[in-house]
């Protein structure tokens, strides 16, 4: 058993875990589409996740989506491909100008992780899959 694979499996798991947790304090989530909110979901996300890219939503829909909400803070985690960096960094501006904290941490903690294998959210459960059966072998 390799100890690098074990290690960034228990990092990508704490940045789940931490995302779970911040969920679970009533911090809205935004990803990109349907089957990411599917992806977390399964990975024991439970609370509040936003989609930016579904039924021809904007960014300025899901900004205004946002405010309604009364949120302080959103988590965005948006997938790890150059639209969603973008997409990242033009909420994140979006939201600044609406005074709700974009939060990026745990988005920036994972992509480091998992930048080379995966480029979007939807493939977290598969690739987790993946590490852990290789981790078993």
């Amino acid at each position: 058993m390799s100890t690098r694979l074990k290690e960034k499996e228990e990092k990508i798991l704490k940045v789940l875990e931490a995302l779970a947790e911040e969920s679970a304090k009533g911090t809205p989530i935004v990803v990109e589409g349907k089957k990411d909110v599917d992806a977390l979901r399964a990975l024991g996300v439970a609370g509040t996740v936003l989609t930016v890219k579904t039924g021809g939503k904007s960014f300025l829909d899901a900004v205004c989506e946002i405010e309604k909400m009364g949120v302080p803070e959103v988590i965005l985690f948006l997938d790890f491909d150059r639209r969603g960096k973008e997409g990242t960094k033009h909420l994140k501006k979006s939201l600044e100008r609406a005074k709700i904290k974009p939060n990026t941490k745990l988005w920036r903690e994972l992509s480091a992780l998992v930048r080379k294998e995966i480029q979007c959210i939807e493939s977290l459960t598969a690739y987790l899959h993946t590490l852990h059966k290789k981790l078993s072998a």
